[in-house]
């Protein structure tokens, strides 16, 4: 069993995992966004819940707004881009499944689903 209380500062931040998921957090800076055009997960789908703030997530090129209480999945090779429409911190919980990231936050290049 694994037990953490997470604490959001600016950035991604990996939290734990095991070989099958792995969790994050990530805290997104007000007025700035993350991701883009190039910005998909090999093999990893990402389950993404708003803990605090606003903003809206580009999937596909299809915008859907986030705020406290907003779960999404986001499957792998989807497109993808998080911004923070608010002015204070845009606190996300991420799970990835299998895990995506090394424990630094580098993006792993073969995962498989």
């Amino acid at each position: 069993m694994k037990r953490k209380t997470l604490r959001f500062g600016k950035g991604f931040r990996v939290t734990f995992g095991n070989r099958r998921c792995q969790a994050a957090g990530d805290g997104h800076r007000a007025r700035r966004r993350r991701g883009g055009s190039k910005n998909r997960h090999r093999g990893a789908d990402q389950w993404l819940f708003v803990v605090a703030g606003h903003g809206v997530a580009l999937i596909k090129g299809v915008r859907y707004p986030l705020k406290n209480g907003t779960l999404l999945l986001i499957e792998h090779a989807d497109q993808h881009e998080i911004r923070n429409t608010g002015r204070s911190l845009l606190k996300t919980l991420n799970v990835d499944s299998p895990p995506a990231y090394t424990r630094s936050g580098d993006e792993l290049q073969a995962v498989r689903p």
